[in-house]
């Protein structure tokens, strides 16, 4: 089976000084989350999309769900985590816990404030995650990427034809994902919060997917002023 999660449990803070999480201010009338959920919604293949929300915010997601998008028998809320990872392994034992999980289960996963990924992104995403189990959107980097150990002088410069920009959806072969999991230590977990890194690190290849500058991950005051000229100007599209 083929699941979606939207990842929904952070509380925004570099948002700044508003009153709920940056996934619910408005984006043209509407939660950011509400545009990232449709766009899921189009592709019939998920038999189950999952929002991950903080436990004090589960009563008001499934409020605008309800209000945005109307009754929709195979959208679930459930509850997040501490982390991000750990948000998403809630929604696979909620899985588990409902479904079972089986060999054929796997799981597309994107932030829920990046709401003009493509339905190519989505379908090149499902068409790799059956071949190579685990899966990252990117795209190539722009500008040249530094390293600094310090915070304060360069370290290192990576050659910029080998750097990638990483963005979501991030999709896996479910059993592969928990069975990597289960192996982390405590100490890894905290330190390791980026899915894709934990598959490569026991050495699971993983497929880039290519993704689109318009796929934004709204975080600051100024990526929302992006996002409405994003949308005000159509620039992107759902191929």
């Amino acid at each position: 089976m083929l699941y979606a999660e939207i990842l929904a449990g952070g509380k925004g803070t570099r948002m700044g000084n508003v009153n709920m999480p940056k996934q619910f201010l408005t984006l043209n009338n509407k939660p950011i989350i509400i545009h990232t959920v449709e766009k899921f919604i189009l592709n019939n293949e998920f038999k189950k999309i999952l929002i991950v929300s903080p436990r004090e915010w589960i009563n008001y997601t499934q409020d605008i769900i309800k209000k945005f998008v109307g009754e929709n028998e195979r959208i679930v809320v459930v509850e997040g985590g501490r982390d991000r990872n750990e948000s998403i392994m809630n929604g696979i034992r909620y899985i588990e816990s409902t479904f079972g999980l089986f060999e054929d289960d796997y799981i597309v996963t994107h932030d829920s404030v990046r709401p003009f990924l493509s339905h190519r992104i989505i379908k090149e995403n499902i068409e790799q995650v059956k071949k190579y189990h685990a899966v990252d959107t990117a795209i190539e980097a722009i500008d040249t990427i530094i390293e600094s150990e310090d915070g304060e002088t360069i370290s290192n410069i990576p050659k910029r034809n080998q750097m990638y920009q990483g963005q979501t959806p991030q999709s896996f072969h479910i059993k592969t994902l928990v069975d990597y999991y289960n192996k982390l230590t405590d100490e890894q977990k905290e330190i390791l919060t980026d899915a894709c890194k934990i598959c490569s690190l026991f050495g699971e290849k993983v497929k880039i997917v290519k993704g689109e500058v318009f796929n934004i991950k709204v975080t600051t005051p100024y990526d929302l002023k992006v996002a409405n000229a994003i949308l005000k100007e159509g620039i992107s599209t759902n191929d």
